[in-house]
């Protein structure tokens, strides 16, 4: 009976290494399938797929090694499941594309709360003794509560600017970088203090005081943040939790946990590096929490009077047109606009005109925003570019459609003392005609920055829903 135990035991161990071994190739080889978007698909469902097998390698696991507690860990497991389908699942249903970013946002907190609490609970478990290694895990814990604790309450603020329940201007405290690095001090001395407690009594002081201390400093980094550069903290933020899923794997001893993790926040980071690049930015100031809270105030200026187009007479300006650009941006998502505009792309493909679309890298508030909203509407591949591959060609263009989209098209950028100053944008005024898709006259960008191109010679306003206006050019062709 003993050596059946062994094996079964022993067999309960190679099918978790064997399993965690397979889900970490998947996630691998989800993240080179979401890289590009002819493979995207493909990659979240590789990435589905190494969840579920590791969610079951776990579940097999806790349950055979529960000794006689297998029931109750059974139920355990049954109703956190429950609890998480039961959330996750109806919310996933609900939530539109223009919601997503403010839902990552969301998910990221949970993330950190997680560290926190896995950490918390490492601590009390075994709360201190004199080896080195109990120290060394001391600091791990440490670490994965501050990071945690950092991308809770950063992710918190994150989701209440994206969702408009918190004005998008950047919070600017009187000395606020010293005032990040007292934070980080403060955090290392708690952690190092932390490692070296032998107590419960005396080990929860450091760990309370070092939860408060990230939680503030979380609060403060993204608050410093200008809305108009939120797609690269929600970005980082995606970083940030993977690190923090990471620590929480060194403190459980989950060898998979590290891995993907570390994955996570490496990519998560190197994204945030690209986009900073794109947007001429300090990575270090992403990570400083000082990122689009230096620039310049918008200056109030006379630009003289808009003029407007006709819907009709948009259809009439395209049939005639033999190049035609369209720049989308974040209002195309709320006017959930982007069938209409693919249909649109293969009405004007079919009479011949040259159709491409040019996108910013920040162009909404995620991501690869765009991208995956003209995915979603079959807009082909081959014809969506990224701004830099456009915008020297831009004045060959007779007409520019630009759909929603104010801060990412705004030519102030090149003006020193703009909000937005240095932020490379798409150059739609360098082409002949100009359309601009645009709700009101009323409405900023989310930087809050005026647009001059509103007012160019050779721009036009077509105002109104953008889905609408567009189903009403393409009925007048």
């Amino acid at each position: 009976m003993t050596d059946v135990v062994n094996i079964f035991n022993s067999w309960q161990f190679s099918f978790q290494s064997l399993a965690y071994i397979a889900a970490a190739l998947l996630f691998i080889l989800a993240l080179a399938g979401l890289s590009r978007q002819a493979t995207a698909q493909r990659g979240n469902r590789l990435g589905m797929v190494g969840m579920a097998l590791v969610l079951v390698a776990t579940i097999i696991f806790v349950i055979s090694f529960a000794g006689e507690n297998q029931l109750t860990s059974a139920l355990l497991i049954v109703l956190a499941l429950g609890i998480g389908a039961g959330v996750g699942i109806p919310l996933a249903r609900k939530v539109e594309m223009t919601g997503m970013p403010e839902l990552i946002a969301m998910l990221h907190s949970f993330v950190g709360l997680a560290a926190v609490l896995v950490g918390y609970n490492s601590f009390i478990i075994v709360p201190g003794s004199d080896s080195p290694e109990n120290a060394f895990h001391m600091g791990e814990v440490g670490l994965a509560v501050f990071i945690g604790a950092v991308t809770f309450t950063g992710s918190i603020i994150a989701y209440l600017k994206l969702s408009g329940r918190m004005s998008g201007r950047p919070l600017t405290l009187p000395g606020r970088n010293w005032l990040n690095l007292g934070a980080l001090l403060a955090s290392v001395v708690l952690i190092v203090w932390f490692a070296y407690t032998r107590s419960l009594a005396m080990g929860m002081i450091p760990l309370v005081l070092l939860t408060i201390v990230a939680l503030l400093l979380g609060l403060h980094l993204v608050a410093a943040i200008g809305g108009g550069d939120m797609p690269v903290v929600v970005s980082m933020l995606n970083s940030y939790s993977g690190w923090a899923a990471a620590m929480a794997g060194f403190t459980l001893g989950n060898d998979l946990l590290i891995i993907v993790g570390a994955l996570v926040g490496s990519s998560g980071a190197y994204l945030s590096y690209i986009m900073c690049q794109a947007m001429n930015r300090s990575f270090i100031s992403v990570i400083l929490g000082g990122f689009g809270s230096d620039g310049g105030v918008a200056e109030e200026r006379d630009y003289g009077s808009h003029r407007e187009i006709s819907a009709a007479e948009v259809a009439d300006m395209l049939k005639d047109a033999h190049k035609v650009v369209i720049t989308p941006g974040y209002g195309m998502a709320v006017a959930q606009a982007q069938y209409p505009v693919a249909d649109l792309t293969r009405r004007l493909r079919d009479l011949g005109v040259d159709v491409s679309f040019a996108i910013h890298p920040v162009a909404g508030r995620l991501p690869g925003h765009m991208n995956v909203l003209l995915a979603e509407a079959n807009v082909p591949y081959d014809i969506v570019y990224e701004m830099d591959e456009v915008n020297d060609s831009l004045g060959e263009a007779d007409v520019v459609l630009v759909i929603g989209a104010n801060d990412t098209v705004n030519p102030s950028a090149e003006e020193p003392g703009s909000p937005i100053a240095g932020m490379p944008v798409v150059k739609v005024w360098e082409a002949k005609n100009v359309i601009v898709f645009k709700r009101s006259m009323g409405n900023a960008g989310y930087a809050g920055v005026q647009n001059p191109l509103f007012f160019n010679e050779n721009t036009q306003m077509l105002l109104g829903d953008a889905k609408e206006s567009v189903n009403q050019i393409n009925a007048a062709l």
